[in-house]
């Protein structure tokens, strides 16, 4: 099957918009893993065969329980009013 589609700007980067039959034949998900292959005439993009490592831990979990106590907010460094801008 070949469909057409368009390349846009995402930030500093180049994005392909993965819709319609272009995700739901190979069943590509949300933050699925993929494997790229590079060639000159283009890019070929497959469901990877192995799982990509994440980290134990997320953000979310690494800063619960944190408040200005906890984070030793009191040993911070007193800001100029020279780096403050005034």
């Amino acid at each position: 099957m070949r469909v057409q589609s368009t390349i846009q700007k995402w930030g500093n980067s180049l994005a392909l918009r993965l819709s319609g039959p272009i995700k739901t034949i190979p069943h590509f998900e949300v933050n699925m893993a993929v494997d790229i292959d590079i060639e000159e005439d283009g890019i070929k993009v497959y469901p990877a065969k192995t799982r990509v490592k994440r980290l134990p831990y997320s953000e979310k979990d690494l800063l619960k329980g944190l408040n200005a106590e906890t984070a030793h907010a009191e040993v911070l460094a007193n800001l100029s009013e020279k780096e403050i801008g005034e």
